[in-house]
């Protein structure tokens, strides 16, 4: 059933190809004399845009409205949608051809059927079991090539499209060079803020629960031993700060227990409620692990401390070959991935060529949601 879904919409892209085909050469015939009008090219553009539309492509992936420069340069701003839209004449012709041989086998199926259900002759010849079984193998190879036409039709636009339309390879070579640059530069900042932050809650925090640790420990010893008590409570703390510090820096259960139980830890150290829905088969690659995990500590940390809110829901599952994050919480909203903390959960996302989006309107909810490619 979904085999014959398939194969009509193919023949009916195909067919809608041959129309827009013939539609495409008269506006090529009429657009010859004006071809450096801005407005002939823009509508050249127009037409290309609609043609990736039904053939199902990335438009915002083709090169079909950006200039592609000066004159001298290489193709003026259109030319490239005006030579994709002639070279894909012959291949709506090609298309018409198939689309005409598919329509005329079946209606010669159709009459010679409704002829010899009535008995009667068809072309001369009456039906017998050895011409119904030649007529019928002949039939579905006909078929099987014609439909591999079709098939075949529908590919060849496609790549025809991705090839004129497509951007420069030199080009993309030269933009994922520096995206790639910039996101090396993205996690280097990114360490280093994590650093300076580790740095303040040991200078802030922890160094300052040990040195009034030490200073209650002298006084006990000059005769205050009521003071023990305080000094081991004040110890404790320190313990405890001590060992968030070291979570922050890398949780070392992670690679025990796994993400859903290193998550599971998160929501038990959280002073606001947190479910976690953790669903992978399989655990992914370590980088990713690690970046889904500060991804949901960070998360957590601004629900509690900035949104005021009062239950933060953790979804993990892999969606085609990434494992996506998503963090909601109920709280006030307002966050930007601007912000400290998310900008630079956005620059380790980014260094694994993940995608980061923050979705908090003012008055809440929030959505944090990271898509990391494990491949």
């Amino acid at each position: 059933m979904r085999a014959a879904a398939d194969g009509l919409r193919l023949g009916g892209a195909v067919a809608l190809g041959v129309v827009t085909a013939l539609g495409e050469l008269v506006f090529l015939v009429l657009a010859l004399p004006f071809l450096g009008d801005p407005n002939v090219r823009a509508a050249a553009r127009r037409l290309a845009r609609l043609e990736a539309r039904r053939l199902r492509l990335d438009v915002t992936a083709l090169d079909v409205t950006a200039p592609a420069g000066p004159p001298h340069a290489g193709p003026s701003e259109g030319g490239r949608a005006m030579g994709y839209l002639a070279a894909r004449l012959p291949v709506g012709v090609l298309g018409g051809l198939v689309i005409t041989l598919l329509v005329y086998g079946v209606t010669i199926a159709a009459q010679a059927a409704f002829a010899w259900s009535r008995g009667e002759p068809f072309d001369g010849m009456l039906p017998s079991p050895p011409l119904l079984a030649y007529l019928s193998v002949a039939g579905f190879v006909a078929l099987f090539l014609v439909l591999s036409g079709l098939a075949g039709v529908h590919a060849l636009e496609r790549a025809l499209a991705a090839r004129m339309l497509g951007p420069d390879p030199t080009e993309a070579l030269r933009r994922r060079i520096a995206e790639l640059a910039e996101s090396r530069a993205g996690i280097v900042t990114a360490v280093d803020s994590e650093r300076r932050r580790i740095e303040r809650d040991l200078h802030d925090g922890l160094q300052q629960r040990l040195v009034a640790l030490s200073m209650l420990i002298g006084r006990s010893l000059r005769g205050r031993p009521e003071l023990l008590q305080q000094a081991h409570e004040e110890a404790q703390r320190a313990l405890t700060e001590l060992r968030e510090v070291a979570w922050r820096v890398y949780p070392s259960g992670l690679d025990s227990l796994g993400l859903g139980e290193a998550l599971a830890g998160v929501a038990e150290r959280s002073v606001v409620p947190v479910t976690v829905d953790c669903r992978l088969e399989r655990r992914p690659p370590t980088a990713v692990e690690t970046a889904a995990y500060f991804v949901v500590c960070e998360a957590v940390t601004n629900a509690a401390k900035h949104s005021g809110a009062t239950l933060v829901t953790v979804e993990v599952g892999r969606e085609g070959g990434a494992v996506v994050v998503r963090v909601r919480d109920d709280g006030a909203g307002g966050a930007r991935e601007a912000g400290g903390g998310l900008s630079g959960l956005a620059r380790r996302v980014a260094a694994l060529d993940g995608r980061f989006e923050v979705a908090s309107p003012p008055g809440g909810p929030t959505t944090i949601t990271a898509v990391l490619p494990c491949a």
